[in-house]
């Protein structure tokens, strides 16, 4: 995972750079560390604004967080991240289980045409018969 940091009418402080990274680091375990992380850190009209743009090679999520402490915004903007990824995860995990509840056409010629009562067969008839 690249992490790239930049602040803006801010002061770079090593406090600051290791708690943007800790926090980071919580983002591995919802993408393997295959992606790219921005942090945008910046004031403005007095409050504290983080920006996050995680980039994969399928995907790319933003979010942003404004209090009036950079550390507060920070935990909010990793906060909405993280609701983002694990919403998609969940839906990846449905994707996988809803695979086999496909319906199925048996005779696709016979799927098209009109219902005859007459000439109807049960599934059990209609296997049977092929």
């Amino acid at each position: 995972m690249r992490i790239k940091i930049s602040f803006k009418h801010l002061q770079h402080t090593p406090a600051l750079d290791e708690r943007i990274r800790e926090k980071s680091k919580k983002l591995e375990k919802y993408l393997g560390g295959k992606c790219q992380v921005k942090w945008t850190c910046y004031v403005k009209n007095q409050s504290h604004y983080a920006d996050i743009e995680l980039i994969g090679p399928t995907f790319e999520y933003h979010s942003s967080g404004s209090s009036d402490s950079l550390y507060k915004s920070l935990d909010k903007a990793i906060h909405k991240l993280e609701t983002q990824l694990k919403k998609k995860k969940a839906k990846m995990k449905n994707r996988i289980h809803q695979k086999n509840n496909k319906p199925v056409i048996l005779d696709p010629e016979h799927a098209w045409t009109d219902y005859d009562e007459d000439n109807y067969q049960t599934q059990e008839e209609f296997e049977k018969a092929s």
